[in-house]
């Protein structure tokens, strides 16, 4: 292996930065649509009257759908598949949520769209909304999530209430929006009774899929494109509301129809975290040793979809606790449904957890990475079975021998720096590892030069890149031969890029279909009298620089070119690639990291700066050196954000999200983010596929934002439960 892990530029760096990317609301075509959604502005209710008229005499105007004349879709949710969303699409005049769609103008300009959108006006008969989660009735949801919404082993009431020391207390996290550069986009097209849909999304299989059943139409006649986006996090996972209306436009128009959300939109349809109250509870002897955990957790889901933001999913397997009970519990409110966003369940929940285990630390007197080491979980508790691989121990002393942590002193408000409280916290990550099924093909030119596709997505996270790299390294050639395609449902299946899937499901796919071309091209060349490789075996040939040689003689051999121009063609090679349930029963599978963090604090005006944090994450064979510290930095600032920055402020009366814009919904900016280093532990794990791959792109965020609320104890000795953590809490 020459390429794989090799920190290498971004094979689509050049075309993002010249512009040559072509994202999704960039596509253009001949008699293009534009369509701008009216939202509701009540969170429940009807619309009593809907008026049109002045909308559709309006310049450039070319229809304005409502619930009385919107063609027929299928809204409700597949009863077949579970991450499926009901989609409201104008089939009836009951508004759910606030900003939910309830007419869709489209004109010839997008200015146009935007001029006669706002010139539709709207009567609704509002009714009785919930929208305040504290006085929602909480109820078990039969939507497993990440397993049972109540498990227990052991005794854990009885062990708690005999535990030498206890900690028992209730932590909350907002909601929180999604805010990727790139807003959703969609560009739609028919051809006779074949769609064609340019989308920013995470999957563009699961994308097809949605729409076929929407628009009751076999897959086959549904191609979705999206070769770049914009940054996703979770919320591009899904098909929402406005790309099921821009088809359903460009249908009945017969024309092209683009559909582009402002940044307050971006707040109605297409999902956030969900709100969480979390008791944690943890009982221990005197030595530190768990003995019991209790983790209960209720967020909130729509009033007519279910979702479960699984934040006890990780204190399940965690720690080594003999007794333990996590419940699950949901609340319906008048808001759009949730959704995935990064680590979700992970995320929420480990600062819960987290934060418990750092308070369990202090009234033990016991330094807190001391209490994590003597709760080591040897196997998964959750399941009873090893771990694949778990570097853990290794992450904890070379994340903490870098930060230093040997010369904290631990008394709360001991560390200062002038003015300056200085408090320094950590915390345990951890992510599953996930896999799906995925296809690749990967096609030898006679002149050498390799083509490889498979329908995946790339976020930003590098996957043009790394997957050129696994091929290269499959055929033995250089990366820079490579050329590697996706974003395409006409290209080979694959899973959506989510759970930090894509890398661990496709590596896999393209390298056995590297191999399957290799071996191809090396038969030919066996079968071929004039081939210095004539009658050679699989095992008798090494291949690397694009050559063929002996092993017994490297002196005879020949390149792709060679062989492959004798040949009149090219050779493609193409595999399937899935986990192995069999495996998935022998082995829990997961990345493990610790996170440190160093705030500093105004002792007067309690201004709060994250001022170091320093990360170690043992998560299987790197493919790319670069972009993983991108993805993992990334997680750490994300972190930061949900730490100290990040609310989705909703006005309880009238169910309105009030910081609907990047001006009021902060999010941490380059100021507020220091110099991050994240350390990778190498790994070798050969049970979670053939490269040993596991996905990165979320564990980065989890227990990081717990460090940083740790740290904020550490210097204050006040305990902040409610996330974001900001200077009105610390007054």
């Amino acid at each position: 292996m020459s390429a794989i892990g090799a920190p290498l530029d971004r094979a689509d760096g050049r075309a993002k930065i010249t512009g040559t990317a072509r994202y999704s609301a960039e596509n253009a075509f001949p008699r293009l649509a534009y369509g701008a959604l009216v939202l509701s502005t009540i969170p429940a209710g009807r619309v009593e009257r809907i008026e049109t008229d002045a909308a559709q005499r309006a310049p450039g105007v070319l229809a304005v759908y409502t619930h009385e004349n919107a063609p027929y879709a299928k809204q409700e949710k597949d009863p077949n598949e579970q991450v499926w969303r009901y989609l409201p699409l104008l089939q009836d005049d009951e508004v759910r949520y606030d900003r939910q769609p309830v007419a869709l103008v489209v004109a010839d300009t997008y200015e146009r769209a935007i001029d006669a959108a706002s010139l539709v006006r709207v009567t609704y008969a509002a009714t009785g909304a919930s929208t305040d989660f504290s006085r929602a009735e909480p109820f078990v949801s039969p939507d497993a999530g990440k397993g049972p919404e109540v498990d227990v082993r052991g005794e854990p009431d009885a062990a708690l209430a005999s535990a030498a020391v206890r900690v028992d207390n209730v932590y909350t996290t907002p909601q929180v929006h999604h805010n990727p550069m790139e807003p959703h986009a969609t560009v739609a097209l028919w051809e006779g009774d074949s769609l064609t849909v340019y989308d920013a999304n995470q999957g563009v299989f699961p994308a097809r899929q949605r729409l076929a059943y929407v628009f009751d139409i076999p897959v086959t006649q549904v191609r979705v494109v999206c070769p770049f986006v914009g940054g996703g996090f979770g919320g591009k996972g899904s098909v929402w509301p406005h790309t099921a209306l821009a088809a359903m436009a460009a249908r009945a128009l017969k024309r092209p129809v683009k559909v582009v959300l402002d940044r307050p939109q971006m707040f109605g349809s297409c999902g956030y975290r969900p709100i969480t109250e979390q008791r944690v509870a943890l009982g221990a002897d005197r030595s530190g040793k768990l003995v019991s955990t209790i983790h209960e957790v209720k967020s909130n889901t729509s009033m007519f979809d279910l979702f479960v933001e699984p934040s006890s999913a990780i204190t399940r397997m965690l720690y080594d606790v003999p007794n333990l009970r996590v419940k699950q519990t949901l609340v319906r409110l008048n808001f759009g449904t949730p959704t995935f966003m990064r680590a979700p369940g992970e995320s929420s929940g480990s600062f819960a957890l987290e934060s418990a285990m750092d308070e369990l630390a202090y009234a033990l007197a016991l330094d807190p990475l001391e209490l994590r080491l003597r709760n080591y979980a040897q196997i998964d508790p959750s399941q009873n079975i090893p771990f694949s691989s778990k570097s853990l121990r290794t992450c904890y002393a070379v994340a903490a021998e870098r930060f230093g942590w040997s010369n904290r002193t631990p008394a709360p408000g001991s560390m200062r720096a002038g003015n300056e409280l200085i408090g320094w916290g950590m915390a345990t990550a951890a992510y599953p590892t996930n896999r799906s099924k995925a296809s690749a093909l990967v096609r030898v030119a006679a002149d050498g030069s390799v083509h490889a596709q498979a329908g995946t997505q790339d976020l930003g996270t590098g996957s043009y890149t790394v997957f050129a790299q696994v091929a290269a390294d499959g055929l033995g050639v250089p990366v820079e031969r490579v050329r590697f395609e996706l974003g395409d449902t006409n290209m080979p299946q694959t899973p959506v890029s989510g759970g930090s899937q894509t890398a661990a499901s496709v590596g896999p796919a393209v390298f056995a279909a590297a191999h399957d071309a290799r071996d191809k091209v090396l038969a030919l060349a066996a079968a071929d009298q004039r081939s210095p490789l004539r009658g050679a075996a699989p095992g008798d040939v090494v291949v690397a620089g694009g050559r063929f040689s002996l092993r017994s003689d490297p002196s005879k051999g020949e390149t792709y070119a060679e062989i492959l121009s004798r040949s009149g063609g090219e050779i493609e090679g193409r595999a399937d690639a899935a986990p192995d349930p069999e495996t998935k029963k022998q082995f829990a599978m997961h990345a493990f990291g610790a996170q440190f963090a160093e705030v500093r604090i105004d002792a007067d005006t309690r201004t709060i700066r994250v001022t170091r944090m320093v990360s170690a994450f043992g998560s299987g064979h790197i493919l790319n050196a670069k972009t993983a510290n991108s993805q993992y930095i990334g997680g750490m600032t994300w972190a930061i954000g949900m730490a100290l920055h990040e609310a989705t402020r909703t006005d309880v009366r009238t169910g309105r999200v009030m910081n609907a814009t990047l001006g009021e919904y902060l999010v941490p900016v380059n100021a507020d983010v220091p110099a991050l280093e994240a350390i990778v532990v190498d790994e070798d794990d050969p049970h979670v596929n053939p490269l040993g791959v596991k996905g990165i792109g979320e564990i980065g965020i989890v227990g990081g934002a717990a460090a940083i609320a740790n740290a904020v104890y550490h210097a204050t000795g006040k305990r902040v439960r409610d996330l974001p953590i900001q200077p009105d809490k610390l007054l």
